[in-house]
């Protein structure tokens, strides 16, 4: 790489027009974006943290969407176990008392879940049109309309039709917090703001979990109705805030308002930082180029052609890779801690001290892993420690006659939703938005989250079959499924799953276009900025990868 010292401004001084004409290896275009990232790459976290104030606070908004649908996902389905919800909306079964029926169970459990799936297809479409910042306060507008539904639902159809249509904005803002978060922020930055966003999910979830145990002893249909109204807070004070939010640079970029994208990089950053704007700039159209150059387009379709094809199943996985790792038996398992008999105030402080536990996971993660652990690393052992806690908890099961037993089974659910918020909960959220190229970045996160909210659907639906004392009836021995689902992701990741931590998204593009192994990932050298080794690599259009290329290590078989 070139020095600042070893380059002469007047030689490397760009225009915005110069930059978006530039040829792709036009030393001029390269100089500059090989003095930007080598800025970037030594800037420690403290002082980008310091270079990139707004560019965290804009980040930590728009992922406050999301906490909307971490509140709802605990709310729906810890009302089953919720005395005054299941009177309104259940049925009465002599010997058990009031129930949700499995299908009912399965039913609104999953109806956000399929609305989150449509409104994540759709907002890949939205994005790419329109830009991020109006797509989420139109989402917004639109959730605030149907909350009305959710609150004064007289029964549990319309209640089921209102879970559905608040689950299309859900989908928005899952899919999009991320995606934002990565193309806003210095590579040092990316992943503590795009795992934020399951930080916000737990926010979600602890002032849901504290909502419900405030408001479990009252008798009226208020006990449930003030947590549906409660929604309404969000859209109150982020619509307003998000007009004032910058849009991305990169989908200006993108579109060829490069000034806009200059104007959205100064708002971002901090003036006294001294960082070239336009050095930023060129990067992202050299990167856009690059992708140009590896014909990949920007359309649904163009997720499963040729390499890309892989880079999408990769951020699939690891985003299904949550529910498959029992997801819906341990965590927030109120249902669960019904069913092995601990009391209505019991389950609902457990649910609360549950919420708690994710938090600290998170921020453990955050400050303990993420900085010193590849994700891969991380995802492999999350994964293989809660396959090991999901087998105990099942063997535990042959004795839940003991109340021994059956508390130390809802602590190890406990244990599990720490080491979820620790590693595969986190990086859940990272992955995919690291993982796609910049081109496909919004429909590549939005596929993967279709794919969880798909698999989320199917779990969802057979696990209150396994858990409702009027079907299987299988309480504890329900783990035994999820640990064979959690050890299969498992051996998936440690074949498939590539690292990503320090990697730019060129580099990615380079190593995906040339299909490098996922285990060679973090020794492979590769220089995005040489058109002799772009050569080499056989950067062009590509249908087909080319598997000739060599490793730090030495050469890798075709």
């Amino acid at each position: 790489m070139h020095s600042n010292d070893d380059i002469d401004a007047d030689e490397t001084e760009l225009l915005l027009p110069d930059i978006l004409d530039a040829d792709l290896y036009s030393e001029q275009l390269n100089q500059n974006v090989e003095v930007g990232i080598e800025s970037e790459e030594t800037m420690p976290l403290w002082k980008a943290i310091n270079a990139y104030p707004m560019a965290i606070f804009w980040c930590l908004v728009v992922s406050m969407c999301v906490v909307m649908e971490g509140y709802d996902t605990i709310l729906i389905n810890n009302f089953y176990a919720y005395p005054t919800f299941t009177q309104k909306y259940g049925t009465y079964f002599p010997g058990v008392g009031y129930q949700l029926t499995a299908a009912w169970q399965a039913g609104l459990g999953n109806a956000a879940g399929i609305g989150a799936f449509v409104g994540v297809l759709a907002n890949g479409y939205f994005v790419d049109r329109f830009g991020q910042k109006p797509v989420l306060i139109g989402s917004l507008f639109v959730l605030s309309c149907f909350i009305f539904m959710t609150f004064f639902a007289p029964n549990i159809v319309v209640l089921c039709l209102g879970e559905l249509f608040s689950g299309l904005p859900w989908g928005v803002f899952a899919s999009t917090a991320p995606a934002y978060a990565s193309e806003v922020l210095p590579l040092s930055l990316r992943v503590y703001l795009t795992t934020y966003t399951n930080m916000c999910f737990i926010i979600g979830q602890i002032i849901a979990a504290g909502v419900l145990n405030g408001l479990v002893h009252l008798d009226s249909e208020w006990s449930y109705r003030i947590p549906f109204g409660l929604q309404w807070v969000w859209p109150a004070f982020l619509i307003p805030l998000l007009f004032f939010a910058p849009e991305s640079p990169w989908h200006l970029v993108r579109k060829g308002r490069l000034e806009e994208a200059e104007k959205s990089l100064l708002r971002l950053q901090r003036k006294s930082a001294g960082i070239d704007v336009k050095q930023t700039i060129a990067r992202i159209v050299h990167t856009n180029k690059l992708e140009e150059e590896l014909a990949i387009g920007t359309s649904y379709w163009d997720c499963f052609k040729s390499f890309e094809r892989r880079r999408t199943l990769i951020a699939c996985f690891a985003f299904a890779g949550q529910v498959l790792s029992g997801l819906n038996f341990a965590y927030n398992s109120t249902y669960f801690f019904q069913q092995i008999g601990l009391s209505t105030s019991q389950t609902y402080r457990l649910n609360l001290g549950g919420t708690a536990i994710a938090l600290l996971g998170t921020l453990l993660s955050w400050f303990l892993l993420l900085p010193y652990y590849g994700r891969r690393t991380i995802y492999l052992w999350g994964m293989a420690t809660m396959c090991a806690i999901l087998l105990l908890i099942g063997i535990l099961n042959v004795r839940t006659t003991s109340k021994g037993v059956a508390t130390t089974q809802a602590v190890l659910t406990l244990v599990w939703t720490f080491v979820y918020q620790l590693t595969v909960g986190q990086l859940g959220w990272a992955l995919p938005a690291e993982i796609g190229s910049t081109r496909l970045r919004q429909r590549t996160v939005c596929v993967a989250r279709n794919a969880y909210y798909i698999v989320s659907v199917i779990a969802g639906a057979l696990e209150p079959y396994f858990m409702n004392p009027t079907q299987f009836n299988l309480k504890g021995y329900t783990a035994f499924i999820w640990s064979a689902t959690s050890l299969l992701t498992f051996i998936w990741a440690y074949f498939k799953l590539p690292e990503t931590k320090g990697r730019r998204y060129e580099e990615m593009d380079i190593l995906f276009a040339n299909d490098v192994p996922a285990r060679k990932f973090e020794t492979f050298q590769v220089d995005a900025y040489s058109a002799e080794q772009m050569e080499e690599f056989d950067v062009r259009p590509l249908l087909k990868s080319d598997k000739g290329v060599r490793d730090a290590i030495g050469a890798i078989a075709s």
